[in-house]
């Protein structure tokens, strides 16, 4: 740490600090700049307990449920969002995930962080699976290097493979909901190399992004399959177009 303190200074000077959205000067390495903050948007309070939608009667006590999860519950115990996916968080996902910045995974995790609940007791911290072919392809898995650093802030267990991706899906965007479940029917499982580890444990799912909850669902089945006793989903950006 205390090296690290100690090059700062000259990483500065050969790598001036740069906004890793719209590449503006800032003050230091691993941040965004004022404009791109401000951009973002964070999940409003209060919220459902159970799936974090933002409710727009602020009287509302913390606890309560939306009618969606009251209509069908969730199997899944709760979702911590960083922000809510709009032009700028957009942007931070596409650097990260295809424009190979790894380099913001500690910053993204972090920003997970200040929305996820304490984790009482052990944990185990799973990323969602990409397909082998996919990894060869970016060279790395985004959810697993979110995972990673959480695990290591939250002093928790990574399980890097307790879920597997069978087959290769196609991008889920503009599918209906019959069409999504079609696509990951049979794609997501639980590894069966991991399955003492995950029978009776506490998993939490990360993800950079959650759109349709399609995905995220069959990663939940998969685990309660292993016999998961509690899951709980932290991602960084959530598409919810009713609360921008």
């Amino acid at each position: 740490m205390f090296l690290k303190a100690s090059f700062a200074p000259l990483v500065d000077l050969v790598y001036p600090p740069r906004c890793p959205s719209c590449g503006a000067g800032i003050a230091a390495q691993q941040g965004l700049c004022t404009d791109c903050w401000s951009e973002l948007v964070i999940p409003g309070e209060p919220s459902c307990e159970k799936c974090q939608r933002p409710f727009g009667n602020a009287s509302l006590e913390q606890g309560a449920i939306c009618a969606p999860c009251m209509a069908d519950p969730p199997l899944h115990d709760g979702i911590a969002a960083a922000a809510l996916y709009n032009d700028a968080s957009r942007q931070l996902v596409l650097s990260f995930k295809h424009g190979r910045k790894i380099a913001l995974a500690p910053m993204l995790a972090r920003l997970i962080l200040t929305r996820l609940p304490a984790l009482d007791g052990e944990w185990l911290i799973v990323p969602v699976p990409l397909h082998r072919s996919r990894i060869w392809q970016r060279g790395y898995n985004q959810s697993a290097l979110l995972g990673q650093e959480i695990a290591r802030r939250r002093n928790q267990k990574m399980l890097y493979d307790g879920l597997i991706r069978r087959k290769r899906t196609p991008p889920l965007g503009g599918l209906g909901k019959k069409a999504r479940a079609r696509a990951l029917s049979g794609a997501i499982t639980f590894n069966p190399k991991r399955a003492r580890q995950l029978n009776g444990a506490r998993v939490l799912l990360v993800d950079d992004v959650m759109t349709s909850g399609a995905t995220t669902q069959a990663c939940v089945k998969a685990l309660k399959r292993a016999g998961v006793n509690k899951v709980r989903i932290a991602c960084f950006a959530r598409v919810l177009d009713e609360a921008l």
